[in-house]
């Protein structure tokens, strides 16, 4: 049970809320409340993370930027090996997607054209009747997502931080000077400033509030693991189509995992996969590359949710004094954290974020009414 007054209360300890909660703690008496037994069960837990620079709205992609140094040079002590491995990204065009890939080669960073057969040397497998034209990020690499959140909570508790788990918020109510929040367990505390990390729950917690919903949208993403025998996958990029309705990636060094790219509009909920969604993928990927199927050996499905503009909504509740939004980071969060955590703590703060401030106006919640 925690009991006490505290400068902030952040509500959700998924990867938004951590690393938002870590940086607070630098500054501010911070609790951090997660209504589950474990911290980011929900969608961190579930994220097979890439870090892909081309990737994600505007707001996204500078955010995405300015993290990359702290995924290579995490601070002392933040991780007990490194947070990255090197996994380049390999878009593939089929003839209907041709133009999309010249769109993406003219606005995208760090992209370089290949021809057919440079990507049928990166993935053997790829058949040579799908792609008529391919590019290829080199500078993007997989995110070990578990030490990334832990490090964050490591950060915040030595900081004085305190967690609460299975403390979801059953009351939030702003008094004269402070907002009063009482958890499950009875647990009362009171803070000035309340920040709303809840995730596919944020629209809830603001009920709870008594504040207007943004219109978030939790959508269901789903993923298969496959033995891609008998090729050897180990070293293959991260795959996908332009459009993005599908891509695969290497796995545990001998599995491929496999995902349809699906946003299926749900409820907030305990997700689980859906069969249909997963047999979707597999078709999709067998078009492009020639891998076997004989059986899934595991399937899960996450939760991503988005505004009603798909950017995110970083900032303070038009209406509701000390109330701050921290949601919307739809299949983002994971590859942002480190700069999305430092903004919000600015803006909190209400330091100058340095160019990160250019994005306030897009990010802004009141843009919603």
């Amino acid at each position: 049970m925690i009991a006490a007054d505290h400068d902030i209360i952040v509500i959700g300890a998924g990867m938004a809320g951590a690393s938002a909660a870590a940086v607070l703690a630098e500054d501010y008496q911070v609790a951090l409340l997660e209504a589950e037994d474990q911290p980011g069960y929900h969608s961190t837990g579930r994220s097979a993370a890439i870090w892909i620079q081309n990737y994600g709205p505007p707001d996204v992609r500078l955010l995405t930027g300015r993290s990359r140094d702290f995924f290579a040079h995490p601070p002392d002590g933040f991780a007990a090996h490194p947070l990255i491995a090197r996994r380049p990204v390999l878009f593939l065009a089929p003839e209907a997607q041709r133009a999309a890939l010249a769109a993406m080669l003219a606005e995208g960073i760090g992209l370089a054209s290949i021809g057919p057969e440079e990507a049928r040397r990166l993935v053997p497998a790829l058949r040579p009747d799908y792609a008529v034209a391919a590019a290829i990020e080199e500078d993007a690499f997989d995110i070990d997502v578990a030490a990334l959140h832990q490090g964050f909570l490591r950060r915040f508790r030595s900081l004085g931080g305190r967690l609460g788990l299975r403390q979801r918020a059953g009351r939030i109510a702003r008094g004269r000077s402070a907002w009063a929040v009482t958890t499950a367990d009875g647990s009362l505390l009171h803070a000035p400033v309340v920040v709303n990390a809840a995730g596919a729950w944020g629209d809830q917690v603001a009920a709870i509030a008594g504040l207007r919903p943004l219109g978030l949208q939790p959508c269901r993403r789903s993923a298969a693991i496959i033995d891609p025998s008998p090729w050897p996958a180990e070293h293959w990029p991260l795959v996908n189509d332009v459009a993005h309705t599908w891509y695969a990636r290497p796995e545990a060094r001998t599995r491929l995992m496999v995902s349809p790219a699906d946003e299926t509009p749900v409820p907030p909920q305990d997700i689980q996969p859906d069969e249909l969604d997963i047999a979707t993928g597999i078709d999709r990927m067998q078009q492009a590359l020639d891998i076997p199927v004989r059986r899934v050996e595991h399937s899960w499905a996450g939760l991503r949710t988005f505004t009603p503009d798909r950017s995110l909504a970083f900032g303070w509740d038009a209406h509701a004094e000390g109330f701050f939004w921290c949601v919307g980071q739809g299949g983002y969060g994971i590859q942002t954290a480190p700069a999305a955590g430092a903004l919000v703590a600015d803006m909190i703060a209400r330091r100058d974020p340095g160019p990160a401030g250019a994005l306030l106006p897009a990010i802004d919640p009141a843009r919603f009414g």
